[in-house]
C-alpha cells in the first residue's frame, strides 16, 4: 500500500519480475466497474448522469466523490465487496505460492489491514508524488492534493506497516524489493 503517486505499481512490478503473483486492486476494480450490473448500481447513487458511452465516467465520478465523503463511502460500499470477492477467487488460484502481493491504495482507510499477514508501505516525498501523478494522469496539482487529502498520511501508515520501501531511486527501490523478497519467501 501507499499514498497516491508513491510508486505502488512500480514496486508491485518489481515483485512480479521475481515471480511473485500480484493482484492490483485498482485495476481489478476498474474491470468490475465496467460490468453492466455495477454500472447501474453506481449510477443509482448519483443525481447526475455518470455514464458516458455505456461506461462509467470515472473522471466525473472522481470529481464528485473526492469532494463528497458520503458519495465516496456509497461508491466504496458498492465496489469494495465486489473486489473482495474477486480477490478471494484470484487467491484460490494462487494458493500454492509462498506469498503473494496485493496492491491496495486505501488499505488502512477501509480498515482492511487485518486481512494481511504483512504490510509493505511504499512512500515517497509528497512533492515527488504530486509530480508523478500530474505526469501520469494529466491532472492538476490541486486535484492531486484533493486526492491526497482523502488518504491517511505516511506517518500514520508507517506505524501500522511491517516493512517500508522509500521509492525515490529505482535502483534503491529494486534493491529493497529483493531484500523483502528473500525475507518474505522464508517466512
Amino acid at each position: 500500500t501507499g499514498g497516491i503517486g508513491s510508486g505502488k505499481s512500480t514496486v508491485a512490478g518489481y515483485f512480479q519480475e521475481l515471480g511473485v503473483p500480484v493482484y492490483i486492486a485498482d485495476t481489478e476494480a476498474k474491470k468490475i466497474m465496467d460490468q453492466p450490473d455495477t454500472i447501474q448500481e453506481v449510477q443509482q447513487i448519483f443525481d447526475e448522469n455518470v455514464i458516458f458511452e455505456g461506461k462509467l465516467d470515472r473522471k466525473k465520478i472522481a470529481s464528485i466523490v473526492f469532494n463528497n465523503a458520503e458519495k465516496l463511502a456509497q461508491l466504496n460500499k458498492i465496489i469494495h465487496p465486489k473486489v473482495k470477492q474477486d480477490f478471494k477467487d484470484w487467491l484460490e488460484k494462487h494458493k500454492n505460492y509462498s506469498f503473494i502481493i496485493k496492491e491496495v491504495a486505501i488499505l488502512f482507510e477501509t480498515n482492511s489491514e487485518k486481512e494481511f499477514d504483512a504490510i509493505i508501505l511504499v512512500t515517497a516525498p509528497e512533492k515527488i508524488r504530486i509530480e508523478r501523478v500530474i505526469n501520469r494522469d494529466n491532472t492538476t496539482e490541486n486535484q492531486v492534493r484533493e486526492r491526497i487529502k482523502n488518504q491517511l498520511s505516511d506517518e500514520e501508515k508507517i506505524s501500522k506497516s511491517h516493512y517500508i520501501i522509500e521509492n525515490i531511486s529505482k535502483k534503491d527501490t529494486k534493491k529493497r524489493v529483493k531484500e523483502l523478497f528473500i525475507l518474505l519467501r522464508k517466512a
